[in-house]
């Protein structure tokens, strides 16, 4: 497996087509995969804000208010305000805030960023990935570059580890996961719980390419991979009733005293 990274792609814009920009750079290639960092599909779509955007609501002053408590330093309760809209369900509000986007994905602050966004305060996540994704992929298409499948990507911090991986937010052209269930493994043993996400470790592989801060490279094009002869699933976010760690945090608040 080889990864490349789209070099020289300028700053985007609100309205830029992604996919001409990757074409006039990339060689792309029937089978390849190309990763998109969640940054530039977003400034694409002009999902910029600023905090004056924002009507505070009782319930973002009182998070504000108790973050600020417990962190001993000014928290902005229209950041908390932005967090609340971009978001269905509130995880953990305090001493940070833990978020279910409204496509399903979960992350710190629902995943909105207050860096490299150039004359506006956030970046907000597109409002659906996966449709991105696909716009991405049919643009391709029309520059006349087939058989492309497109992640969408984004940083994330786990629970238990120290540190950010690449994750995928949103994919098009190819199955979230492989499921290996009813295979064999080498000594001939059925597996039965085995799925893997490909489309995160996708995304974690192309991280490495793309780097952070001021020197990253928001596309890569991954080459030489293959799905292989398994079965396929779109299942990415895992559903509330099979999530354990969802349910129990749905009990649990943080003590302060």
């Amino acid at each position: 497996m080889k990864l490349n990274g789209v070099a020289d792609l300028p700053e985007i814009r609100p309205g830029d087509d992604i996919a001409a920009l990757v074409a006039e750079r990339a060689a792309l290639e029937p089978g390849d995969v190309l990763t998109v960092a969640s940054t530039i599909v977003s400034k694409a779509e002009g999902r910029t804000a600023d905090l004056a955007d924002y009507l505070v609501s009782g319930r973002a002053q009182e998070i504000a208010d108790r973050i600020e408590a417990v962190a001993g330093e000014e928290k902005d309760p229209r950041f908390a305000q932005a967090v609340l809209e971009e978001s269905t369900e509130l995880l953990i509000d305090c001493p940070f805030l833990l978020a279910e986007t409204r496509f399903g994905h979960i992350a710190p602050n629902a995943g909105i960023d207050r860096s490299n966004v150039p004359d506006h305060d956030l970046l907000l996540l597109p409002k659906r990935p996966s449709e991105s994704a696909e716009r991405i992929r049919t643009g391709l298409a029309q520059q006349g570059i087939e058989d492309v499948a497109v992640i969408v990507t984004d940083t994330c911090g786990r629970s238990f580890r120290h540190g950010q991986q690449g994750v995928a937010i949103g994919w098009a052209g190819m199955p979230a996961s492989r499921d290996w269930r009813g295979e064999q493994d080498r000594d001939g043993h059925e597996l039965g719980v085995t799925v893997q996400s490909v489309v995160d470790e996708l995304a974690a592989a192309a991280n490495l390419v793309t780097g952070e801060g001021a020197g990253g490279t928001p596309a890569v094009v991954v080459r030489n991979w293959n799905f292989g002869d398994h079965a396929g699933s779109d299942e990415l976010f895992r559903a509330v009733e099979d999530d354990f760690v969802r349910q129990a945090l749905r009990e649990w608040s943080f003590d302060d005293t």
